[in-house]
């Protein structure tokens, strides 16, 4: 049991420690996403299961229950998990990748302004983003839909200047 005021794990680890594929797996969504460890990844994999799970409780509803599940689709599409046609059953089709892609981290480096993912969090925890024109530090930031074209270097950041060595609008 956790001490007050200390925080807990907000996530689970595999049952198993040694699975060959597992591992793989891991691996390559660590390097294509810029994670900087497993638990990054055991946590988006932790917030997909209580999505699911949340789901499964919403399926067979009440009326009462219809209007949770509604503000639940609404949440999960405002930040992007889910398109805007989807409906309930298909947040048990979900993947971790689903998760991982509405990161503040990848959606920078899906949008242009690093060349690489780790780059993107770098700049990121630096402090040259900002989202909606505040500062974010955290490269695990779930960004809505809504606020996604609002991602932009710092006016104070030396990376707002186009020459910049670091910038990937001069990278050939």
């Amino acid at each position: 049991m956790a001490l007050p005021g200390e925080n807990t794990k907000f996530y689970e680890t595999p049952n198993h420690p040694y699975q060959g594929e597992r591992i793989a797996e891991e691996s390559d969504l660590l390097g294509r996403y810029g994670l900087k460890n497993k638990e990054e990844l055991w946590r988006a994999q932790s917030e997909l299961r209580s999505y699911r799970r949340e789901a499964r409780d919403l399926l067979g509803t009440t009326n009462q229950e219809e209007r949770e599940g509604e503000e639940f689709l609404a949440r999960l599409k405002r930040i992007g998990v889910l398109s805007e046609t989807d409906e309930l059953d298909s947040v048990l089709s979900l993947d971790v990748t689903d998760v991982l892609e509405r990161r503040l981290q990848t959606v920078a480096y899906r949008k242009g302004i690093a060349n690489t993912p780790k780059q993107a969090r770098q700049f990121i925890t630096h402090g040259h983003v900002t989202l909606d024109g505040h500062r974010v530090t955290a490269p695990s930031h779930k960004v809505e839909v809504a606020a996604e074209d609002a991602i932009e270097f710092d006016e104070t950041s030396p990376l707002t200047d186009e020459l910049h060595p670091a910038r990937a609008d001069n990278q050939e």
